[in-house]
């Protein structure tokens, strides 16, 4: 059976993440039933890059799927975004070899965080980005950024798949962009801890709105206990960007 690579977008606010729950409406549970009734088979197992939270969108998540030899190539797309809901949108879908798996052979994996910075509250992006009315220090925020580049353990800002698990990753690049009242903060790593994201964006916020110091923020890395970060950032406006291979 050919082994198909599709990027994927989802508005995550109604769904409890993107990993298969029993009881719960994720976004892979969706695109699984979605490719059950396509293949009329009883189930039909995909595997997923990042295991979002709940409430956390996708521009880039991918997923690894195999297909029946028979199904051509470029019907995926308009056949499988026929059957899911409108929360949910295959972007893309090719062959790819047999050995690959959309979780195992990622590389890194791109998040963006969306902050709306400005007094007034907002009624369109209320579902997709954090509405924080204080003014901040974009440069004091990249300069606290530069401290969690590198190898380093991120027992501080987030939590193993397992108890006792590997704590340490590798942050490739992370920056603070503005543009105008949308602050945007870009964090690549080779791999993320749960809540690691929204522990570091939420960290970094409290740096630019004058409620902590830059220096402070290699304190709480060094500390290697979550408990020292105090502040994460809602899910709403986190998004899965990108995942290179």
């Amino acid at each position: 059976m050919p082994n198909i690579k599709a990027i994927v977008e989802y508005d995550g606010t109604d769904f409890s993440g993107f990993q298969r729950q029993s009881s719960r409406l994720t976004a892979q549970g969706e695109i699984e039933r979605a490719l059950a009734k396509l293949f009329k088979t009883e189930s039909h197992k995909i595997a997923g890059a990042g295991r979002t939270d709940a409430g956390v969108h996708a521009t880039g998540q991918v997923v690894s799927f195999q297909i029946p030899e028979t199904f051509p190539e470029d019907k995926i797309v308009p056949a499988v975004n026929g059957l899911l809901p409108i929360s949910i949108r295959v972007r893309s879908a090719q062959v790819v070899s047999d050995d690959f798996h959309a979780r195992h052979s990622a590389k890194s994996r791109a998040y963006a965080y969306v902050v709306l910075c400005r007094e007034e509250p907002t009624a369109l992006l209320t579902r997709y980005a954090w509405h924080v009315w204080s003014p901040m220090d974009t440069q004091a925020m990249n300069a606290a950024a530069q401290t969690l580049i590198g190898r380093m353990d991120f027992a501080s800002f987030g939590l193993p798949d397992r108890s006792g698990g590997n704590t340490v990753r590798r942050v490739q690049n992370l920056e603070i962009r503005r543009r105008k009242d949308m602050v945007f903060c870009l964090i690549k790593a080779d791999a993320f801890l749960r809540g690691m994201v929204r522990a570091v964006v939420g960290t970094l916020v409290e740096v630019g709105t004058g409620k902590r110091s830059p220096e402070s923020v290699a304190e709480i890395l060094a500390a290697c206990d979550r408990r020292e970060c105090k502040v994460s950032a809602p899910p709403r406006g986190l998004y899965l960007s990108r995942v290179e291979y």
